[in-house]
């Protein structure tokens, strides 16, 4: 059944996010170079299988199929003009698993970065920016996303452009924010937890966090510092499982479904309340992260 964050945020003191989506569909036959997004209309029924196995894991939030949805990242394989069809497409799908799920589920229309930087250290223009995310906003909006799940950021000038975007185009859903951090507790563009939380809390985001990143170590760190700048906000943490290491041409993460669920526990405790898993992670790390949370 369907539901928003803000009921369940009211109703339950720590919520279930999904693990990795490009992990699952890798699995499944994606090739590495190849747009995780196209398969929103060319394999629905995988997307879905993946949607409806992190529900059946616990999962009370779905991330859609449309991370790298933007126009900019989509010219790379030269489906920009197909932007719109990938995200509702991205929506629709992960709705459609929601609505029979046989508890309260939310689908979260994912946005990830540009991939390119921002002026002056970049090419990109903010305007620019703003547009290219109000385009993905709108396609997921119409897809029937519930919320608009702003991911896996460094730069708070694009989380800016971002949030900008959404509001433009999607004015009636509410945000949430997440940047990526390294081993030295900073995202690529030298962002503090302790900064990014303070910036992106006055967007008036619903929840705000980190995802990715090199592990629950990291992250855990950075959920730490966040809450300890403001304790009341709502803190999102989704942590690669662990550390990947490349068997030829093909990364492979070593954390075990148990210890995710023991990060689960560690991180909650430190002052998340949405916790799930990101790159790496399939339905077995977010069942275990599940039981232990719920345990």
């Amino acid at each position: 059944m369907r539901t928003s964050l803000s009921q369940l945020l009211e109703s339950h003191s720590v919520i279930v996010a999904d693990g990795g989506m490009g992990t699952m569909l890798f699995a499944l036959g994606l090739q590495r170079g190849s747009a995780p997004e196209l398969w929103n209309v060319g394999h629905p029924d995988a997307v879905r299988s993946v949607h409806s196995r992190y529900i059946g894991a616990g999962a009370q939030i779905i991330l859609t199929n449309t991370f790298g949805g933007s126009r900019i990242r989509l010219a790379i394989h030269g489906l920009e003009e197909r932007m719109a069809e990938f995200n509702r497409a991205g929506a629709q799908l992960a709705g459609m698993e929601a609505e029979q799920a046989a508890h309260p589920v939310v689908v979260a229309g994912s946005i990830g970065p540009s991939g390119q930087m921002l002026t002056p250290f970049g090419d990109l223009e903010f305007e620019d920016a703003v547009q290219v995310f109000a385009e993905q906003a709108a396609a997921l909006a119409e897809g029937g996303a519930d919320v608009l799940w702003i991911e896996t950021m460094s730069d708070l000038q694009e989380v800016h452009a971002a949030v900008e975007g959404c509001r433009q185009r999607a004015p009636q859903l509410p945000l949430v924010t997440t940047m990526t951090f390294d081993t030295h507790g900073r995202t690529m563009m030298g962002v503090k937890p302790e900064q990014a939380i303070k910036t992106l809390s006055d967007y008036g985001v619903i929840a705000l966090g980190a995802n990715c990143g090199n592990g629950p170590d990291e992250l855990e760190a950075v959920i730490e510092k966040m809450h300890q700048t403001q304790p009341e906000t709502v803190l999102v943490a989704k942590a690669n499982a662990g550390m990947p290491r490349m068997e030829g041409d093909t990364p492979v993460y070593e954390a075990t479904p148990d210890v995710m669920a023991e990060y689960a526990l560690r991180v909650h405790k430190l002052g998340a309340r949405i916790i799930g898993s990101c790159c790496g992670s399939t339905p077995d790390h977010i069942a275990a992260i599940a039981s232990a949370l719920k345990g």
